[in-house]
């Protein structure tokens, strides 16, 4: 359901005079990125400050996540471009911000972070952060490449302060001037959340239960693929190539698990021919961690990623994984230690690689045991919540408002610097 600007004031949940800290939005189009991403940070954040989220959706959606001093503003924010729902929410954006006096405006996704941070700009929000996570532009060209392109520029310069999700996203970033190098930073080793390594772990049972639940033989080879189906994910090399690979190693079977967004299941099942009994899908799932504990390997032949969080969630479980070299995956996956990469868009190299992860046990087992080391060094959940709040803490308790002077990490700029 969305909100409107004549229920906005009306449907405010959560604290009810908000002031005990300084005060934090959080602005997303959909509650299920806050879900994914945001969780564990909101949580902590919320001992910190008052957080108010602003998102499209109902007060059910985000029912999880309140807290204390934590609450909830819904918001239509629509996912495709639409001028005049757009415009509406832009001035919706700017009139809770003018009137709730935020100290900060930290915003996810595209269409949230551009009407985010123009709103807030407009507004006079002093801390102005935004978290890129993926480029829509990197897959398309001509004049759609050019004007996605350039509202990013517009939102970075809306923005004081950007976070990337990856370095190899930062350095794609600036490589095409979306930004300057001291106004964008990456926490720790990367990632939005990490991955919570109680939840995502080797689980025997759990393998032994979802196989069966899924028709597959115990003794089978899984390699499975998590994450929506659609053409930018590389759904159809996966079909080809996995018809290639499959014919060479009779027992591998392919675990799809996501929400098809593009038909791309019927044309799957017709790609992959005689192998379409050894194909599997799920849909939608709640629980990927059932998925990805049944699994021997994981593959995302995707065309563009901001990071991979399911790369690393799956190294969690102690599997490799098979990704396309892109930006984004290149730092998810370390290739010939955690897992392999192959050039995007090559079907022949991604059932090569299928293929070897599929007869090789001893490969498969190095490899995952390497992600797995990795995961639990580099990216565990806690570890980048603390980084973020150790931002937060230094932009929001510090006072400087000069470039490079607060110290909060390299590649930093204070929050009054505006130049893009």
């Amino acid at each position: 359901m969305n909100a409107t600007s004549t229920d906005i004031q009306s449907t405010v949940q959560g604290t009810d005079s908000p002031g005990h800290h300084r005060r934090v939005c959080i602005v997303a189009t959909v509650p299920i990125v806050l879900h994914w991403f945001m969780a564990p940070h909101i949580r902590e954040l919320g001992k910190l400050y008052d957080v108010t989220i602003v998102s499209n959706g109902t007060v059910s959606e985000v029912d999880a996540l309140m807290g204390e001093h934590v609450r909830f503003i819904p918001i239509g924010i629509e996912r495709k471009i639409s001028l005049m729902k757009d415009l509406r929410t832009l001035l919706d954006l700017w009139k809770i911000f003018r009137r709730e006096r935020f100290d900060c405006v930290h915003s996810l996704m595209p269409k949230a972070g551009l009407l985010g941070m123009l709103a807030a700009k407009f507004a006079g929000v002093p801390i102005r952060i935004h978290w890129f996570m993926g480029q829509v532009w990197a897959t398309r060209s001509g004049s759609a490449r050019l004007l996605l392109k350039s509202l990013d520029k517009l939102l970075a310069a809306c923005a004081t302060h950007l976070l990337a999700v990856s370095f190899s996203e930062r350095d794609h970033l600036l490589a095409h001037q979306i930004t300057r190098p001291n106004k964008l930073q990456v926490l720790a080793q990367g990632s939005v959340c990490g991955v919570d390594t109680t939840r995502f772990m080797p689980d025997p049972a759990r393998r032994k239960a979802t196989r069966l639940e899924c028709s597959i033989p115990e003794g089978a080879t899984v390699a499975l693929y998590l994450g929506r189906l659609n053409r930018d994910k590389g759904m159809h090399e996966l079909a080809a190539a996995y018809s290639l690979a499959s014919s060479r190693c009779k027992d591998l079977h392919l675990l799809v698990v996501g929400p098809d967004e593009a038909d791309m299941t019927g044309s799957m099942i017709r790609a992959v021919g005689d192998a379409a009994d050894r194909l599997r899908f799920v849909g939608f799932a709640s629980n990927p961690e059932a998925y990805m504990a049944a699994a021997d390997y994981f593959v995302l032949p995707s065309h563009r990623e901001g990071f991979g969080l399911t790369v690393i969630e799956a190294a969690a479980c102690g599997i490799p994984s098979i990704g396309s070299r892109i930006y984004g995956l290149t730092d998810a996956i370390v290739d010939g230690q955690t897992g392999l990469l192959v050039p995007a868009g090559d079907v022949n190299a991604l059932a090569d690689a299928m293929t070897c992860l599929a007869t090789d046990a001893d490969v498969r087992r190095k490899l995952g045991a390497q992600a797995l080391d990795r995961v639990t060094r580099d990216f565990q959940s806690k570890h980048l919540t603390d980084q973020l709040s150790r931002y937060y803490d230094n932009l929001l308790n510090t006072q400087c408002r000069s470039p490079n002077s607060c110290g909060i990490h390299r590649n930093e700029i204070c929050a009054d610097s505006e130049a893009p």
